[in-house]
């Protein structure tokens, strides 16, 4: 049995999702649906994806892409428990001169927004 209900978003590389991630982030809606990767903390709740979308392209704009998501999500009844920065942002991070800081904007959204901050998604 469930012992609740988490409301996700996820955001993923602009760069990297347009690659490797063809067919609207299969992997990661695998990863959700096999509790796998980074989604395994999940394993006892049942998941709604509130939203997906990507950094907006280097450098990235992901602070206002949330905001507005948090505002949109207030207002259609759509708000979320958790962000999960995607693992091909994690890859970017480490291999493709990605300039996101990582460790920074996940504390920044927690700070400003109040929102848990998962590093990846899935493990493919």
């Amino acid at each position: 049995m469930a012992k609740g209900k988490k409301r996700i978003a996820i955001i993923a590389c602009k760069n990297i999702k347009g690659v490797s991630c063809v067919g609207g982030c299969l992997k990661c809606f695998k990863g959700i649906s096999e509790r796998a990767g980074e989604y395994e903390r999940w394993k006892d709740y049942d998941v709604e994806v509130i939203g997906m979308d990507d950094c907006g392209g280097c450098p990235g704009v992901i602070m206002p892409k949330l905001f507005l998501m948090m505002d949109m999500g207030k207002l259609y009844d759509r708000d979320f428990d958790a962000v999960h920065l995607g693992t091909c942002i994690m890859k970017a991070t480490q291999t493709a001169k990605c300039p996101i800081e990582v460790e920074k904007l996940k504390n920044m959204i927690e700070t400003k927004m109040g929102k848990e901050v998962i590093l990846g998604t899935h493990a493919y």
